[in-house]
């Protein structure tokens, strides 16, 4: 009888994936809210960012399991870039809106690299759905 794998990085992407999405939200809200909207945006680009490592650290583990040959794998590849480039760019988005160890209002950078991010996030979700559904990979 063999037991079923579960792998962990399916399950850790939610929290960067919800932290990440609810932060461009709230980025975007500011503009009309203020602070208490932009204030949520940087703890949650904070919090996404560092959970983010633990899912992508679980994702790359996943990666090197992939065969040569796959028919995933390319998939897999672009997935994996994307994830990147979104870390990338919420941590930017992140650094751009601290002045030390305080967060303060974003300016345009800030939210451009936010939104970017979250495009990012959104077309590597996409992927990473296409890897588990067409491609069974990183299922059981």
């Amino acid at each position: 009888m063999t037991t079923a794998r579960h792998p962990l990085h399916p399950a850790l992407v939610h929290f960067p994936v919800a932290c990440w999405s609810l932060a461009t939200i709230a980025d975007l809200a500011s503009l009309w809210l203020g602070q208490p909207a932009w204030w949520l945006a940087g703890v949650l680009l904070a919090i996404g960012t560092v959970t983010a490592l633990a899912a992508m650290a679980a994702g790359l583990y996943e990666f090197a399991r992939i065969t040569e040959g796959n028919p995933g794998l390319a998939d897999a590849r672009r997935h994996m870039l994307l994830a990147m480039a979104a870390w990338v760019l919420y941590a930017a988005s992140l650094l751009l809106r601290l002045q030390g160890t305080t967060l303060v209002a974003p300016a345009w950078p800030a939210l451009a690299t936010s939104v970017a991010g979250f495009l990012c996030l959104g077309a590597a979700g996409w992927l990473g759905g296409k890897l588990v559904y067409q491609h069974r990979i990183g299922g059981t």
